[in-house]
């Protein structure tokens, strides 16, 4: 018998592998057609999450921008011409932060299937900014809770200005100690919305009227550290001579 080729024994075992293959998938129909159906399944299920929760982000972020224009409204009555003609202004600050905190809400009331998507970024903020708004209408319980939910956000820079908001809201309660346990956690761990020296100066002020002695150590010692920042060299002498005796 005359030797194959190189070239024929290469055609003849790839026309065994595809035998082997065809008579495989002959006897494998139903769980080869089960196992590419589910494939194809969760693929489409991965691309359409992917939209909705694009989808979902988009109208999030156009709520939060229309909620943001209410928040930082003006506040009065404004000369003709003064103000774009896209632009609100109210007759009261009450009347803003009552406006802007029923927008805020709607963004965090989340429901239907949109609950078992990840909460958004721009709800997250939302939830904030209620804090603040509650706080501003006078509502400190609420304020207090609200901003004690946002401090526990899983994106720093949030949670830092909540947690900076909740131990100015704490002051005015008249909780001193727990809003400079507030701060303290704020210098540990600051963050570009609030660097440690912003905590720095709102705890030295917190504790100025009642333990004027405590806050005077945090000043003088912010004195060495930002000696180089003329401007908050400034700031601090002046916060110091104007402590209270």
């Amino acid at each position: 018998m005359a030797r194959l080729t190189r070239h024929e024994l290469k055609d003849d075992k790839f026309k065994t592998a595809f035998e082997e293959y065809e008579q495989f998938a002959r006897q494998h129909y139903r769980e080869i057609a089960t196992t590419v159906g589910i494939a194809l399944l969760i693929v489409g299920l991965v691309f359409g999450l992917r939209y909705l929760m694009d989808r979902e982000e988009a109208a999030a972020n156009a709520q939060l921008g229309e909620a943001l224009e209410t928040f930082h409204a003006y506040v009065g009555a404004a000369a003709v011409g003064a103000m774009g003609a896209q632009s609100q202004s109210f007759p009261t600050a009450h009347d803003k932060y009552t406006k802007a905190l029923a927008e805020f809400s709607a963004m965090t009331e989340v429901k239907g299937w949109a609950t078992v998507l990840p909460t958004q970024r721009a709800v997250r903020i939302a939830r904030y900014h209620m804090g603040l708004c509650q706080a501003e209408l006078g509502d400190e319980t609420g304020a207090i809770k609200t901003l004690t939910q946002a401090a526990d956000d899983r994106d720093a820079q949030i949670a830092s200005l909540a947690r900076f908001a909740l131990a100015g809201q704490l002051v005015k309660e008249g909780k001193t100690a727990d809003a400079v346990k507030q701060y303290k956690s704020l210098e540990e761990h600051p963050t570009t919305t609030v660097p440690k020296a912003t905590a720095e100066l709102a705890q030295a002020d917190a504790l100025r009227a009642t333990q004027p002695a405590d806050a005077r150590k945090i000043y003088e010692q912010m004195q060495k550290e930002y000696a180089s920042d003329s401007t908050l060299a400034d700031s601090i002498r002046q916060q110091i001579a104007t402590l209270p005796q």
